[in-house]
Formats: C-alpha cells, sequence, structure tokens
C-alpha cells in the first residue's frame, strides 16, 4: 500500500500552474498575480486635501486662537475634480474638499472645525453653502504647521516602487491598489476549472422521488463546493450509471471544459466499479490501495493526452471527502499558482476530548470528524472532540465537523487527553 505522503507527492509531482492569463480586474478576484507590477506614476499623483476645510499659508494663521481668530478672505472653492485652482496669496484663503488639489500658495489645510466655516461666529462643523459669495470672511481659530492635512504627491507610492510583488494572491485591497495605479488587468495564473462526476447506477438526482434501491447523489454536490471553496471554477457533470462505454463517453464530453476531473464511486473491488474497467492502464490512471481510513482506494493520473489530472476518489461520502481534503485541494491549488506552504489546510495539536478511548486500525492514518475548540491565550494546546462513528458513510455527523483528527499509523488506540494532529476545515 502507499503511504499518504507518497501518494500526495505523486499527486503535486504532475500537476503544474496554469498559464498565465491576462484578466480584468474583477475576474482576478482571488487569482494569484503571475507578474511583478511596479508603480507607473506617483500614488497620489498630486497634493491633495485630507479634509474638508480651508488652505491657506502658514505665516497667516500663525498664532491664531479662539480669542484671536485669523481673518482671511476666501477667495474660491477647490472640489474634487478640480482642474482650474486659484492662488492663494497672503491673507487668503481657499475654501477646499477632501481629496482636491492643492492650490498654489498654499501650505496647509485647516479642517473646518478650526473655523467659523465662513459663518462668521465661533468654531463650526460645517462650511457656509456653495453659494457663499466670493471675497466672503473666514475666522481660523487654530495655527496650522506646514503640508497639515495634505496629502503630499507620491507619498502612498512613489513611481517606479513595486506594487505588487509576484505571487501574491489578489484580494480586494490588492484589486483597489491596481485600479489605483490606473491597472484595468492584471495577469494572473487563473482558476483551474474542476468537472465533478459521480457514478453509479443506484444514484437519483436531488429532489427527485427514490426508486427501490436509489440514493440520491450527495457527493457531486459536495465535491463541486468544495473545488468552489478550494478555488476553482466548478462544474457539476450529470451522474453516470455504471457502464464503462458511458462513462468514457461522458469523460471525453468534459475535457473540453475541464483542467481537472474528479470522480467519485467504482474505484474498489466490486463487479461494478465502472472507473476503474474505464480506466484501463492505457488511460494514464493508476488505482492504488493507500494506507489510511477513510479513503483506502483511490485512483489518480493524467488524461486527454497527458494534460488532465483525473481523481478517481472513493464512493463513501466521508472518503470521497477526506480523499478531497488531503490531495485534490493541495492539487487545485497547485494549479492555481499558491506557494507550496499555502496549498494545505492549517494544521495544529489538540487534546483528544472523548469520553472512552478511539481505536484505530495498525498500519493505517485515521482521518476521524471532528469539531475543534481553540485553546485561549497563552494556555495550553485547544480541544478536539470527535464527531459521530468512524464510518465512512455517515455524512450527518460529517456536516458537523469542522476538523479532521489525524491518528498515525502507528497508534491503535488514543486515549482522552492525548495530543494529536488537527486539520482546520474552516
Amino acid at each position: 500500500m502507499w503511504s499518504v505522503e507518497e501518494h500526495l507527492a505523486d499527486v503535486l509531482r504532475a500537476v503544474r500552474p496554469l498559464a498565465p492569463l491576462e484578466l480584468p480586474l474583477l475576474d482576478a478576484s482571488g487569482c494569484v498575480l503571475a507578474e511583478d507590477v511596479t508603480v507607473p506614476a506617483p500614488l497620489p499623483p498630486f497634493d491633495n486635501s485630507s479634509m474638508d476645510g480651508y488652505a491657506v499659508r502658514t505665516a497667516d494663521v500663525e498664532g491664531a486662537s479662539e480669542e484671536f481668530p485669523a481673518t482671511l478672505t476666501v477667495i474660491g472653492d477647490v472640489a474634487a475634480g478640480a482642474g482650474v485652482l486659484p492662488t492663494v496669496g497672503p491673507g487668503q484663503a481657499a475654501r477646499i474638499m477632501t481629496g482636491a488639489p492643492v492650490p498654489p500658495g498654499a501650505q496647509a489645510v485647516v479642517p473646518v472645525e478650526w473655523t467659523d466655516g465662513g459663518l462668521g461666529g465661533g468654531p463650526a462643523d460645517a462650511m457656509a453653502p456653495a453659494s457663499t459669495p466670493h471675497g466672503a470672511e473666514v475666522r481660523v481659530h487654530r495655527p496650522a504647521t506646514a503640508g497639515a492635512h495634505i496629502r503630499s504627491r507620491g507619498s502612498d507610492a512613489a513611481a517606479g516602487t513595486l506594487a505588487l510583488r509576484e505571487g501574491t494572491v489578489l484580494g480586494p485591497p490588492q484589486l483597489g491598489l491596481l485600479a489605483a495605479v490606473g491597472r484595468a488587468t492584471a495577469t494572473v495564473t487563473p482558476r483551474p476549472r474542476a468537472v465533478v462526476l459521480s457514478t453509479g447506477s443506484e444514484l437519483a438526482a436531488p429532489g427527485q422521488r427514490l426508486a427501490p434501491g436509489q440514493i440520491h447523489d450527495s457527493n457531486s454536490y459536495m465535491l463541486t463546493a468544495a473545488a468552489q471553496a478550494a478555488g476553482a471554477v466548478a462544474y457539476r457533470a450529470t451522474a453516470v450509471a455504471d457502464d464503462a462505454a458511458t462513462l468514457r463517453a461522458a469523460l471525453e464530453d468534459q475535457l473540453a471544459r475541464a483542467d481537472l476531473v474528479i470522480t467519485s464511486g467504482g474505484v474498489s473491488v466490486g463487479a461494478y466499479d465502472v472507473v476503474k474497467e474505464a480506466l484501463d492502464l492505457e488511460s494514464g490512471v493508476e488505482f492504488r490501495r493507500l494506507a489510511m481510513q477513510p479513503g483506502k482506494p483511490q485512483g489518480f493520473g493524467l488524461i486527454g493526452g497527458g494534460r488532465v489530472p483525473l481523481f478517481a476518489l472513493p464512493g463513501n461520502p466521508v472518503s470521497s471527502f477526506v480523499s478531497f481534503e488531503l490531495f485534490v485541494r493541495p492539487a487545485l491549488r497547485a494549479m492555481a499558482g499558491h506557494a507550496p506552504g499555502t496549498l494545505h489546510r492549517p494544521r495544529v495539536t489538540a487534546r483528544l476530548a472523548a469520553e472512552a478511548p478511539v481505536r484505530s486500525p495498525a498500519g493505517r492514518r485515521q482521518f476521524l470528524r471532528g469539531t475543534y475548540l481553540p485553546p485561549a491565550p497563552g494556555a495550553a494546546p485547544g480541544s478536539v472532540r470527535p464527531v459521530g462513528g468512524s464510518g465512512s458513510h455517515l455524512i450527518a455527523a460529517l456536516a458537523q465537523a469542522d476538523a479532521l483528527i489525524e491518528i498515525p499509523e502507528n497508534v491503535t488506540e488514543a486515549a482522552p487527553g492525548d495530543e494529536l494532529t488537527v486539520l482546520l476545515l474552516g
């Protein structure tokens, strides 16, 4: 049997990041940047006000106070986006809005709260209406130092500096920065397209009435959602009956839109294990037994002329989900260009919170479902409580879990309080 590490290493050797694409910014959200991006021009491109207030010369407001305010003549308004700017001379001020360019001659901006707002009284929290005639006066009650409340040109990022490094995951702030420096597109490693296909003549679509011997197809929905959560563009295909020729035809049809294919079911040793029958040795898919529980039978290889990785996962829901988390999710993230250290779910150490010892088969790495409770700040490791039993069909218990409890191959019994490795699924 293959170990978990051996199978995972074989998977990651076989997958490669997808070829970079230039995408519109919003389409690139969540993708990995495939180029360094430098700042083409200073950001911000001009000195601008960080406050609503008045652009002034510092000498004109030196020593200003509530008792002895500086009285200045308002020579005009400067709004955000203004192109023609008044020049502020001695004894003058320009009313200015947040984000507006600082006019020539001005050395500082005094917030409106430091003035009477042009209303002829004490400190104000608002300015006089825009219809106030130019030539009106404003009283300033506090002094201002040079550069006060001015966002200087290039203070955020100077021209030629590195804005974002190749390998950066583009979240909302990164997309905002790209837009701010004038980029409408980004060259990224695209999201891999994952096709999910369940097999089994017993499967009926959710919403359909079950005939005798049928069950609803839950795997394809679970695995499609898991692929989406891993960052893929996921497509759920219609379930295929237990017929090798039908499965081969379905796979051939799906290859046109697939960077990766996931099947579930038909990989064991039964008479109707159609995936093994359809994907013989000539297909490039190898079927293995892994030293793990659940998820012992696995298939993996490259199809479509060696272009598309195919994961043939077991049919039991828990086996299928655990296999996805351990092997498919890292492959999808590697194909999307994520760094090696970010391919896997976080692992922590936690104490087993169980009423009785938990048994595990010798020579198999067991993955139990559990709920994880993190430690209090500065305390010892957190705790994890098993959810449900070890059966690979227990999807109701799986739906309550937020962690996988890993019991090593050489441990046949874990006692309450034992420290174990936990994979966090949140």
